[in-house]
């Protein structure tokens, strides 16, 4: 690997990092960032994901042969970086500080992956959104009547420990998948001293995201109804899990997890206005759904963007 090679290699990496936990960290660990940020100091949160995270990044790379990519990465083959492939994490930087939740595995991935599997993680990224939209609109709107703090039983310690539990488990499953937006940069096997120097590069990333309590990007979560509750906060924590569980073992394709996400969270917010009778109506819903959408669109409009202007360099 030559010096230029390297240093795209490594500032791809930086950046993708980064900006691909950071940006995503609201799927996975906003509610529970949400939920807890008045509760826990942000350094025994840290500590708790950061535990997570390295379980994950050791354990893949252990079982799969020194790739950390859990696999997601057979279809699309290890390309030597250039200064064009680390143009995609420096975008999602800019759009991940001004608060954009934008899809990271369309952003990133777009840079390597040929447009047939480009298309694939499209329809698997609709399909995703979809039956998250759907799923939450009647899960909540069977459940909605039991779903205020008052009327959901169970001590504050015990949904603690199980918003704990859950908040692990999906943070685990998150990784497992999208790992290969941030490996799409490195050789499909890494040594010892490379996952390291990785693990140093994750932790110290994390650490600068919970001392921002997420950053800009929490605000999504901020806007939905009741995710500052940890009863309600693990409940859509639960349900994402069994959701992006399905989806990640469906198949190896990559998939944009952000739409599930946004998915889910639109559904509950139009059951929630329509059964629940809460402070928001359903005319105040549809515009900030609306805004959410508008903005998963802005990732695949710059995702486009980015495959028009590599194979025109190419």
């Amino acid at each position: 690997m030559d010096m230029m090679t390297l240093l795209w290699t490594v500032l791809g990496f930086g950046m993708a990092s980064y900006t691909v936990i950071a940006n995503d960290s609201i799927q996975t660990l906003g509610t529970w960032i949400q939920s807890n940020k008045d509760r826990f100091d942000w350094k025994t949160m840290w500590l708790g994901a950061s535990s997570v995270l390295l379980f994950a990044l050791w354990y893949g790379w252990t079982v799969n042969g020194g790739d950390i990519s859990y696999g997601r990465l057979d279809k699309i083959p290890y390309i030597e970086p250039q200064w064009y492939h680390a143009l995609a994490p420096g975008v999602l930087l800019l759009l991940t500080r001004f608060g954009v939740p934008v899809s990271t595995s369309f952003l990133v991935l777009s840079a390597f992956a040929s447009t047939f599997v480009l298309e694939k993680m499209l329809v698997k990224s609709f399909a995703g959104y979809g039956v998250a939209a759907v799923s939450a609109y009647v899960i909540w709107a069977v459940i909605s009547k039991w779903l205020n703090n008052v009327q959901l039983g169970g001590s504050e310690r015990n949904w603690t420990i199980a918003q704990w539990t859950v908040t692990g488990w999906l943070w685990w499953t998150w990784l497992s998948h999208d790992m290969a937006n941030m490996a799409v940069f490195l050789p499909r096997e890494v040594s010892a001293t490379t996952l390291a120097a990785i693990s140093a590069l994750f932790i110290a990333g994390m650490g600068f995201m919970f001392r921002e309590k997420g950053g800009k990007i929490q605000g999504v979560v901020q806007s939905k109804t009741d995710t500052n509750y940890v009863k309600s906060a693990t409940l859509i924590d639960l349900v994402y899990l069994i959701i992006l569980w399905y989806f990640k073992q469906y198949n190896n394709i990559p998939m944009s997890t952000t739409w599930v996400f946004i998915g889910l969270l639109s559904g509950r917010e139009l059951a929630i206005a329509t059964f629940q009778g809460g402070s928001k109506k359903l005319e105040e819903v549809f515009p900030v759904i609306a805004g959410d959408f508008g903005r998963l669109m802005v990732g695949v409009a710059a995702s486009m963007g980015i495959i028009i202007g590599i194979h025109t360099l190419t």
